[in-house]
């Protein structure tokens, strides 16, 4: 549904996007990270047709942005990182509007008007200017103008940007429910925003791609094993040497003592289940299992690791280059 080739963005001598590549299937949410100045909200621009590409292609719901701008940007609904409200127009003439310049047909105005503003939880202030509302508000406006026309694809800059706990948690879900019947690209800085709502994320730092897969398998790659935490009550016996003689197990370190109870972190070959094999262990030794779990690199963790390393990890499927350039960037 989106697929990016070799997109560069230079502004004079400085790189914001450097020879970047992914592709968006049909009905997926792409994570889209970067830490400031990585050429974030270039490449959503680029996609939107708001600025030109310097170099690439951009394919967006069939159409190639560059050569067939009209049709790709009647297929996409952007929300940028300011909502582009009218501040003197109302909530619902502003839509209305919206409504008209985005060709949705006259006689279907009013009833999909009324549907988004309820699916944004904005049929409450209908009546009010856009310039009186508060942030939260601006951004479920942002949101409601971006669906209006029911678009293929949606790229959402910053969606929860200024809302509520609780305007979070619903908005998370609209995005969700979105998805299927839309393709989403979504940049965000809030990590735990990525993993619960992402099914894929693309990793971007000084303007070039350093990683695209799911937060699972980031996970799995940087770690280069399998890790596990086991706590375990026994009775004051050492039972690190036991652990560490467990098949497939490469490492045991002690994370925390506590009375009888030692907790470790059990490293293990990539790939390699040993979670039955250690459970038969401690309770075979006629000690108690107290805990036995996997541990995750967080994704605070992993995007630390691959932005802040001076040669990241290479982008899975063929998607990208192997490492970051060490352009400027312009943007975010």
């Amino acid at each position: 549904m989106i697929e990016v080739q070799h997109l560069s963005k230079r502004y004079g001598r400085v790189t914001a996007v450097d020879d970047i590549s992914f592709k968006v299937e049909r009905g997926e949410i792409l994570g889209f990270l970067g830490p400031n100045g990585a050429g974030k909200t270039t490449t959503m621009r680029v996609l939107t047709g708001y600025i030109p590409a310097t170099e690439g292609k951009a394919i967006v719901a069939g159409f190639d942005i560059f050569e067939q701008p009209i049709e790709a940007k009647r297929r996409t609904g952007y929300l940028p990182e300011t909502p582009p409200l009218y501040p003197d127009t109302s909530v619902i003439d502003y839509l209305g509007f919206v409504a008209r310049i985005k060709g949705v047909p006259a006689g279907e105005r009013r009833q999909r008007i009324r549907q988004v503003m309820e699916r944004t939880r904005i049929d409450d202030v209908g009546g009010r200017l856009c310039g009186k509302l508060s942030k939260g508000y601006r951004q479920r406006v942002g949101l409601a103008q971006a669906i209006l026309h029911n678009p293929d694809v949606l790229i959402l800059d910053e969606p929860t940007a200024g809302l509520d706990p609780k305007q979070i948690i619903e908005t998370r879900q609209l995005i969700k429910e979105l998805a299927g019947s839309h393709t989403i690209i979504l940049s965000t800085h809030i990590l735990p925003e990525v993993s619960q709502t992402c099914q894929r994320v693309v990793i971007i730092n000084k303007g070039k791609v350093v990683a695209v897969d799911t937060p699972d398998n980031l996970t799995a790659r940087l770690r280069g094993s399998e890790t596990m935490y086991v706590q375990v009550d026994a009775n004051g016996a050492d039972a690190s040497s036991a652990l560490g003689r467990v098949p497939g197990v490469t490492r045991v370190a002690e994370a925390e003592r506590k009375d009888h109870c030692v907790s470790y972190e059990v490293d293990s070959e990539r790939g390699r289940d040993v979670r039955r094999d250690l459970a038969r262990t401690i309770v075979n030794s006629g000690w108690g299992l107290l805990e036995l779990r996997p541990m995750r690199m967080s994704l605070e963790d992993i995007f630390l690791s691959l932005t802040t390393d001076e040669t990241p990890a290479p982008a899975t499927d063929g998607d990208a280059p192997a490492e970051a350039a060490p352009a400027e960037s312009a943007e975010s």
